[in-house]
């Protein structure tokens, strides 16, 4: 019997809750049920809010603890999933496991079982392009690769048809990380900077969250670190395995780095080697040369330098992330609704090389929009607030120095359909405009990818 069957077998004797429903646990609830697993569904909602979800759950066998008391009875379980939106430290979570109840998640329990090498990506800016471009480029040698995680796809329900000589590539939030005590073989963090306080409380436990990645790893691992990113590059000393670094503006002993001339390089043993000019990279901005470096350091010596030539040049980059959406009288418009964090904001300004038309604001994740305030002010000709935090990013960019009313106009708009408005009537040929929030969208939306679905189809419609 493998070590995944004997998973089920013992799965099978248990009561299991998953807290919550959605892309982390749909699937793998329909599976545990298909495998007669007795699982009870923990929701907020109501029967009527969950709607064909409840339906399909309860004609499958599920049982429901549903209602503004879903979290009361986890002590009911042996083994209870938490959902990645819902805080590990939770006081009914942490209740439940002084009681002896096992708290895991999907990802947890899918690095306890995966039986392929994994490549781990976390960071607080750049982790979906750079998880979809190690997927990328393995799947080009013939592999097959499972690419899930925070990125939008729960890998656990495949687990029973991942092979050893397959390849698991995921990207992981601090939400995820937070309760994790297994790394992957290889692990990159991006960078990190100030992001979901709202929830951490603390840069310490956000940081904490991160360090998870790699410090589980054994002797025989693979760390990539961001050698221009302070926090990340103080990481260092608790790398057990192998340090490669990614730098855009140094040149590292082992590693990967931007030369003078525009080359993406790869460093070792005093010998450098050229591997592919940066204007031959098809999604634009830096920040993407970036997203490079630290996947080409993650598949090196796996992966030929031809095969990464030929991503960076036909690769055409992930939807809501500085995604080109239409060209109407003259103006071109793109989708960067993944921008949820003034560093994210800077990186899309900086990938254009005129001043922008920009629409920003939503939900407040309590971090400080002056960081992103003088590049705001150097880059953008016409800023659109909408949402909660309109009155805050206004604030950071026009006490900065830098702030010149007859160079910025700033505007409000009470809606997105208005905002798109706005910007339509404002922009003039040869104008670009950027949806790039600097902010969460759960003031209006439940994910960014909604928020940027419905910017493109207003776009559209102009």
């Amino acid at each position: 019997m493998t070590k995944i069957e004997q998973y089920f077998h013992w799965m099978q004797t248990k009561q299991v809750a998953f807290i919550g429903t959605g892309v982390s646990h749909n699937d793998l609830i329909a599976l545990f049920l298909r495998k007669g697993i007795r699982v009870t569904i923990c929701d907020r909602k109501t029967e009527e809010q969950m709607g064909e979800t409840y339906t399909k759950f309860k004609e499958l066998g599920a049982e429901f603890d549903l209602g503004d008391g879903y979290l009361e009875h986890l002590t009911n379980y042996d083994v209870v999933f938490r959902t990645p939106g819902m805080y590990f430290n939770n006081p009914a979570l942490t209740a439940a496991r002084k009681q002896g109840v096992i708290i895991t998640s999907e990802m947890e329990t899918f690095f306890d079982l995966c039986p392929c090498r994994i490549y781990g990506v976390t960071g607080s800016d750049g982790k979906t392009t750079t998880t979809t471009l190690i997927s990328e480029m393995l799947a080009k040698t013939g592999r097959r690769v499972y690419k899930g995680g925070n990125i939008g796809k729960a890998l656990l329900p495949l687990i029973e048809t991942i092979r050893e000589e397959d390849a698991a590539v995921v990207e992981l939030s601090s939400f995820q990380l937070i309760s994790m005590r297994r790394s992957p073989d290889v692990a990159v963090i991006t960078n990190i900077s100030p992001n979901h306080l709202d929830v951490h409380g603390t840069m310490e436990e956000y940081i904490g969250c991160k360090v998870n990645l790699i410090a589980h790893q054994n002797a025989y691992s693979k760390t990539v670190l961001n050698l221009d990113n302070a926090q990340t590059a103080a990481l260092a000393e608790q790398v057990r395995g192998r340090l490669l670094w990614f730098t855009r503006q140094q040149k590292p002993e082992r590693g990967t780095f931007l030369d003078a001339e525009g080359w993406l390089c790869y460093a070792e043993a005093g010998k450098t080697q050229r591997i592919v000019r940066a204007e031959d990279i098809r999604i634009p901005g830096l920040h993407n040369v970036e997203n490079y470096l630290a996947a080409i350091a993650a598949v090196w010596g796996e992966v030929p330098a031809e095969t990464i030539v030929e991503v960076a040049k036909t690769f055409g980059g992930v939807e809501h992330r500085i995604e080109f959406v239409r060209e109407l009288d003259g103006v071109k418009w793109y989708n960067d609704s993944i921008a949820t964090s003034p560093t994210r904001v800077l990186a899309g300004l900086r990938s254009f090389n005129q001043r922008l038309i920009v629409i920003a604001g939503g939900y407040d994740k309590k971090i400080p929009f002056e960081p992103m305030a003088e590049t705001v002010n150097q880059r953008v000709k016409i800023l659109i607030l909408m949402g909660v935090t309109a009155p805050k990013i206004e604030k950071a960019v026009t006490e900065d120095p830098s702030y010149d009313p007859a160079k910025l106009q700033i505007v409000h708009a009470a809606s997105m359909e208005e905002a798109v408005q706005k910007a339509k009537e404002l922009a003039q040929p040869g104008d670009i405009v950027t949806l790039s929030p600097a902010c969460a969208s759960f003031d209006l939306y439940p994910n960014f990818e909604a928020r940027g679905q419905h910017f493109k189809n207003l776009v559209k419609e102009l």
